[in-house]
């Protein structure tokens, strides 16, 4: 025999389950809010005073990024408009996953053969590369790619 099911055991069982609901709730946001800070830049107005002008001056070097990963080597390939490397004066790159800041990688890249190079351990997925370059005139040259790490 099962005992009967009174007001208080349904009270139980209700409050039970909204508690289970609630505290998943908080666990996820704690996570979601402790893993990705949300920022791009730290002022979006400061930003957004010079963007045409700094996109117009990007766009007029007409730079191609193209990145490959192989047996730990990230390689970036930078080319301008007539498909020759780059003129560059600095290169500084960021390697982080999309949603936190927690496997971000500076790499000291190196210029080999027409290309950077670095030796990165980067696992399999999903990967965002930040560059900012300057031109030997002083152009400043930012990109974010998107790159995907097979397993």
């Amino acid at each position: 025999m099962t005992a009967p099911l009174t007001g208080t055991k349904v009270l139980i069982i209700v409050v039970s389950a909204f508690a289970l609901i609630i505290g998943v709730n908080l666990v996820m946001a704690w996570q979601a809010i402790s893993t990705f800070p949300g920022l791009e830049v730290a002022n979006s107005y400061v930003a957004s005073q010079d963007f045409d002008a700094d996109r117009a001056a990007q766009e007029a070097l007409g730079w191609n990024v193209t990145p490959e990963y192989a047996n730990g080597i990230i390689s970036l390939i930078v080319r301008d408009k007539a498909g020759l490397p780059a003129p560059i004066a600095t290169l500084e790159v960021v390697i982080g996953r999309t949603t936190h800041v927690r496997d971000d990688q500076r790499p000291e890249l190196a210029y080999r053969g027409g290309m950077f190079t670095a030796p990165v351990a980067l696992k399999p997925g999903n990967w965002l590369i930040h560059v900012e370059a300057k031109a030997k005139d002083g152009t400043l040259f930012r990109q974010r790619l998107d790159f995907f790490v097979k397993g």
